[in-house]
């Protein structure tokens, strides 16, 4: 062997001992495997998904606005030459999808924009079903009015201004800071007349705001049933029909957090409540549990010392792990001014959920049997507010195959909705803070308890 190929050869066996060779020698080239666009008013999310670590480049051009991401190492596989389909014509930022090979190695999509956008990119470790995953955050470059802005304006027929409410009702919130989990939202919704006059000389009266959560969305589906039913699906359907059931009611207005498939931080979920002034909070889920057997509805307010079973801390947890499934790609951010401050407005705004979650689970008896005979509690992030009193509903068990089904019958989801308005109605008339002058709910939903 010539002193050449003798150097040679050991130079390659150095570079193999030291593992420093290219992805292509190795044969491990990222293999996206998963390709997942999600639409929405804030913000647009593309997801890459594979069993590998992915990289890539993003930059943008202008003229016309378009956004390049280049995938290093990354072999064409099909989600990828087909992710141009899933685009939506209702996409309020990309207008095409462009996938190629750029050089040997790289693959570059192109995103053709229906305008000027901010972008942020974020690698992902593995959780649960998920391998690594980069997601690629579009979102407006200019804030835009917050979309549920418009459906504050039904007209406003009760709760009086001179009626003292509860510790948390009718108070406007304190100033927050804005979310940096999701894109930036200006918001401009003028806070409740307190002082404003009514033409008959008395206290103006105003519109009671009902947030309603559905729980999870997007990247995010929460439990699934046996016969493979996602929660998100399920909380969607149900929390559209509560916020009907609220609208029909002079003087209380609902507003969705979230009104399709797409994930909203939880942090942000409560900020949302916060910036359009809401009084109520409602969260909707669907349970889920190692046992198949496990059943019944639940009703959970925030604890400040610890959970109530055993089961209840197993529930918050998997709630609480929403932000990992669903991918908060930047650090939140503390939204309460002061800890002293929230400690002391904590106490009485959790004495009112307790009494919301009280009037709720006696309606959801009425319909189903009840988990447990009485209110839980547990530290669910979603119900952190200081100032705005908040309960977390779980309407069934979607891992026990009998509630499974039933969660996806429209009828069984219409009595569960009637049953929450309910509640809240009740726990509204015994706050003081709702005059009954308003025409009730027809009790429509107490036909048909399940037992």
């Amino acid at each position: 062997m010539s002193r050449t190929s003798l150097v040679h050869l050991l130079a390659a066996l150095i570079l193999l001992g030291s593992g420093v060779l290219s992805p292509a020698v190795h044969g491990e080239e990222t293999h996206i495997r998963a390709v997942r666009l999600w639409p929405a008013s804030d913000y647009t999310r593309v997801t890459f998904e594979a069993p590998q670590a992915i990289h890539g480049t993003l930059f943008s051009v202008p003229n016309p606005d378009r956004l390049v991401l280049d995938l290093e190492g990354v072999t064409a596989t099909q989600p990828l030459e087909q992710m141009a389909a899933q685009l939506s014509p209702q996409d309020p930022y990309l207008r095409k999808i462009r996938v190629g090979h750029f050089k040997p190695g790289v693959v570059r999509v192109v995103f053709d924009l229906k305008g000027p956008v901010n972008a942020t990119s974020a690698l992902l470790e593995p959780v649960g079903d998920y391998g690594y995953r980069l997601v690629l955050d579009i979102y407006p470059a200019t804030a835009t009015p917050d979309p549920l802005s418009p459906l504050l304006d039904k007209p406003a027929l009760q709760v009086q201004n001179d009626t003292p409410p509860g510790p948390s009702l009718g108070g406007s919130p304190p100033a927050l800071a804005a979310s940096s989990v999701a894109p930036p939202v200006a918001v401009d919704v003028p806070k409740h007349e307190t002082g404003t006059r009514s033409d008959a000389g008395g206290p103006a009266p105003r519109t009671l705001i009902i947030a309603v959560d559905a729980g999870h969305g997007g990247e995010d589906p929460g439990a699934h049933g046996e016969a493979g039913t996602h929660e998100k699906n399920v909380t969607l359907a149900i929390a559209r029909r509560l916020k009907a059931a609220i609208d029909a009611q002079p003087g209380l207005s609902a507003v969705l957090i979230r009104d399709g498939d797409y994930f909203i931080p939880l942090q942000e979920r409560t900020a949302k409540a916060h910036r359009l002034h809401a009084d109520l909070f409602v969260s909707v889920h669907a349970d889920a549990y190692i046992n198949q057997e496990a059943r019944g509805s639940s009703v959970f307010a925030l604890s400040e010392k610890g959970a109530t079973s055993v089961a209840a801390r197993w529930l918050a947890k998997q709630a609480n792990d929403a932000d990992l499934m669903g991918g908060v790609t930047t650090p939140t951010r503390q939204v309460y001014l002061a800890q002293t401050l929230f400690d002391l407005s904590q106490t009485a705004t959790i004495n009112d959920s307790l009494k919301m979650a009280r009037a709720v689970l006696g309606e959801l008896d009425q319909i189903n049997v009840l988990h447990r005979g009485f209110v839980e509690q547990a530290g669910f992030a979603v119900l952190k507010s200081p100032d705005i009193p908040s309960i977390l509903v779980e309407t069934a068990f979607i891992t026990n195959p009998e509630e499974e089904r039933r969660l996806n019958d429209p009828v069984y989801q219409e009595k569960l909705a009637q049953a929450i308005a309910h509640g809240l109605q009740d726990y509204l008339h015994r706050s003081g803070a709702w005059r009954q002058h308003v025409t009730t709910l027809p009790r429509t939903h107490l036909a048909g308890r399940t037992p």
